[in-house]
């Protein structure tokens, strides 16, 4: 068995699950947003949890993708040529919620932040379903055909599994969020994320546990793998009683605990698939016919050993200046800031 498409398919597991684990609570601060707070400068706390690192947890995405084109071009090709519509619609939901978080402050009128509050909420909340929705087809299967191509209309991709994939993804979000900003506030805003996440956890887990389940029958799961999702099962109970105890950062470990072991049984359970199809076993890509040749694995393992060691760590570090929690009081009223051209007139 070759090594290197292995290392390789382990690799953009992680750099999936680093992404759920990261931007996971960063969509879920966005979707609180709409409904978590009807008061404008417990608006502009919240989205200040998460300002110094939003953009540097897209950069996990990003990666993974572009790992996937690296290493294992079949994949990519297959994969986003199928779900053309959905990573489209992805694509705009990111560049919206991007835009939202950068102009939400530039005009000093309620209509405008209402109007990007809006934005940023439905962006987050469309960029989680999509990207949980791709995740679970490329771990259950699309209808393709010997050439790697999509058989059907353009929508053959929202399937059961699909829709339980997004819902997943949705759903751990709102609980990763919500405990994100118990761990990072004080106040009032503290106290209705606790409760939140000590509420409604088990409720909108349920998705995500659920599409675990399904790869895992469906691929005829391994020790291993079965293994995994104990622990993610472990790890969400750990996280329920936690933040019912107020112990925000115990809720945020089991939390990430469930995602961690939850996606990593999928990515287990599916190997050595990297996208079945449903039509036939025989025309499912596999990590090792869809993979690369070993010279450019090689290079990419080596250009990897030396660059993501310094990201990871300048993220940890980056966290580690932005730990002190938000209150309020600290946020001062909205006003209009002239810029600098105009005051020196």
């Amino acid at each position: 068995m070759d090594v290197l498409p292995v290392v390789w398919f382990v690799a953009i597991a992680v750099l999936w699950v680093g992404f759920l684990v990261l931007e996971g609570f960063d969509l879920g601060v966005g979707m609180h947003l709409l409904f978590s707070t009807k008061d404008e400068r417990e608006r502009r706390t919240m989205l200040n949890t998460i300002g110094p690192v939003w953009d540097g947890n897209e950069v996990w995405l990003i990666t993974a993708g572009a790992a996937i084109f690296a290493a294992f071009p079949l994949w990519y090709a297959a994969l986003f040529s199928a779900l053309y519509v959905p990573l489209t619609i992805t694509l705009i939901a990111l560049i919206l919620r991007a835009v939202s978080i950068e102009y939400r402050g530039k005009v000093h009128t309620e209509k405008w932040a209402r109007f990007w509050t809006w934005t940023l909420g439905l962006g987050s909340l469309v960029t989680a379903f999509c990207i949980g929705a791709a995740l679970a087809i490329t771990s259950t299967g699309l209808p393709i055909d010997a050439n790697g191509d999509r058989v059907g209309h353009p929508f053959v991709w929202l399937t059961i599994p699909a829709i339980l994939g997004g819902l997943g993804v949705v759903g751990f979000a709102l609980v990763h969020g919500s405990t994100f900003l118990a761990l990072k506030t004080e106040g009032a805003i503290r106290e209705r994320a606790a409760r939140f996440s000590g509420t409604w956890a088990p409720f909108l887990l349920l998705p995500a546990a659920g599409w675990a389940l399904w790869v895992q029958f469906l691929h005829g799961g391994t020790i291993f793998s079965w293994a995994l999702v104990v622990l993610a099962v472990a790890g969400a109970a750990f996280g329920w009683v936690s933040a019912r105890a107020r112990r925000e950062k115990r809720a945020f470990a089991g939390y990430s605990a469930f995602i961690v072991a939850g996606a990593g049984s999928i990515f287990a359970g599916m190997f050595p698939y990297v996208l079945p199809s449903t039509l036939d076993e025989a025309f499912g890509l596999t990590a090792f016919t869809a993979s690369s040749g070993d010279y450019t694995l090689t290079v990419m393992t080596v250009v990897a050993g030396i660059g993501l060691p310094i990201i990871i760590g300048y993220q940890a570090w980056s966290y580690w200046v932005f730990r002190q929690r938000l209150t309020p009081g600290m946020i001062p009223e909205a006003h209009i800031v002239l810029p600098a051209i105009l005051r020196a007139k």
